[in-house]
Formats: structure tokens, sequence, C-alpha cells
């Protein structure tokens, strides 16, 4: 899907490229910085508190987005054992990634609103703003491994025994959690918030 942008459109293709490098990086990074700030420096030895995408992007995920649009990053590692809060800490690190994608939909949808934007920098704000918004809500569905089970299970902690259940049959709930985005999180959620913001309609 993104690779044949490259043949048909060369200068979007690498618009899209940079801003899912950046957005994806920043992502990683943040569960990198939390961790580190919770005490844990896992993640800072293992070269992942840094905003380098070479370091963030597994081979095959990068694969996956460039052949079907859709892909995803390295886990970054941490030790819950180091934690200065060993019930919540986990939670917060899950919750960095889709804080760091909300922060720059706020900030990069106030330069574009406040600001004067040059113009060829425009399409660039919107797919970043755009990537960041899809990226922070479905990250946030509490299915392992995305970020918002770390809070789910620990707001309802008799319900981990469920974790292994999922685990076993996770590749079916990623696909329950896609469509729900298709079908429901898209146009119900990320649109109009996208609209609300940037006051253009995604499609």
């Amino acid at each position: 899907m993104l690779l044949s942008l490259l043949f048909q459109d060369p200068i979007s293709f690498f618009t899209v490229l940079v801003a899912i490098l950046l957005a994806l990086s920043l992502h990683e990074y943040f569960h990198a910085w939390t961790a580190f700030f919770l005490g844990d420096d896992t993640a800072k030895i293992a070269g992942r508190l840094t905003i380098n995408p070479l370091v963030h992007f597994d081979s095959i995920g990068l694969f996956c987005l460039l052949i079907f649009g859709f892909g995803w990053g390295r886990p970054v590692p941490f030790n819950p054992y180091n934690l200065k809060n060993q019930k919540w800490g986990p939670a917060l690190i899950g919750l960095g990634g889709p804080f760091s994608n909300f922060l720059m939909v706020v900030i990069f949808g106030n330069l574009l609103n406040f600001f004067q934007i040059p113009s060829s920098l425009i399409d660039f704000f919107l797919i970043f703003i755009w990537l960041n918004l899809l990226w922070g809500i479905f990250n946030l569905i509490p299915i392992p491994p995305l970020d918002g089970s770390h809070l789910f299970f620990t707001l309802f902690p008799n319900l981990e025994k469920y974790r292994i259940f999922i685990y076993q049959y996770q590749f079916l709930f990623i696909i329950l959690a896609v469509l729900f985005m298709w079908f429901l999180g898209i146009p119900y959620i990320c649109e109009p918030i996208f609209k609300l913001i940037t006051g253009i309609p995604i499609f």
C-alpha cells in the first residue's frame, strides 16, 4: 500500500514515511523515558532512550508497513521490579506511548491553527496529526500487546488470568482490534477529532 505510493507520488511517499518514522520513534522513546523516569534503566542500557528510528523499528513490522500499510515497532523492554511504583509503573509506561501521540496532535494542531505554516509543510503536518491520532487511539485498546492492556489489567487485577487466554489467541484479538478501528475507531473517533482540530475532513 505505502510502497505503491513510491511509484505513484514519490513526494507524498517520503512525506508519509518521515511522518511515520518520527511518530513511531517518539512513541517508543516516551515508553523508554517513562520507564527511566520511574526508576528502570533497562531501556536506556538497551539504547532505546533516543528518537533514532533505527533502534525502534522491527524489520518485519517495517516490511508489513511498507507492503500493507500496517506495521509495528520493537517493544521497549523494562524490568517491573526496578520501578519505584510496581503497581502503577507498567500502566504508566504503557500510557507513555499514546501520551506522546496525543501530545504531538495538540502541539502540531496548535501550530497549524495559530501560526503561518509554509504551504510545503502543511501536508506533513496533516499526515503527522492523523497518524498520531490513529496510533494513539489504537494503542489504547486494552488488548495485549497494545499499550492500553497495561492500564486495563492494573485497574482490573482480577482479570489478569485472562491475559494468558488472550495471548493464546493474540492474532485473532489483534484482528478484532483492527476491525474495531476500521469500522468504529476511525469514522466515529479519529475522523471527528481530526476535523475538529484541523477543520479538514480526512476523507
